[in-house]
């Protein structure tokens, strides 16, 4: 069972923009807002040289990382095209205007 954590309004994020959050004791989250609403959160890192995808350019449902513009879509975290990796992925779940993540325990920091 996921524990859900509230992070504010569909408005305190811009359209084809994004957020960071970070959790205690966890990896900073980013959290993307698209032209159509759709909400998506990932870990804040390209999976190519950690770069701050929170800082990317939002083109439909998918984020250019501002490094070296690699496209990864937001709803699988699967860098596009020939570009290869994986950023992690967190669920997300509106609750009419509330933006709510799942707490993502696997992502913890190593201490």
């Amino acid at each position: 069972m996921n524990d859900w954590i509230d992070i504010g309004t569909l408005s305190d994020i811009p359209l084809r923009g994004a957020r960071t959050v970070q959790i205690a004791g966890e990896k900073e989250i980013a959290v993307f807002r698209t032209g159509d609403d759709k909400v998506f959160a990932l870990v804040n890192e390209c999976p190519h040289k950690k770069g701050p995808l929170s800082q990317g350019i939002v083109h439909g449902h998918s984020v250019a990382c501002p490094l070296h513009n690699w496209n990864i879509a937001l709803a699988s975290g699967e860098a596009q095209g020939e570009d290869k990796g994986c950023t992690p992925t967190i669920a997300v779940r509106l609750e009419g205007e509330r933006i709510l993540i799942a707490h993502p325990e696997s992502l913890r920091v190593a201490a």
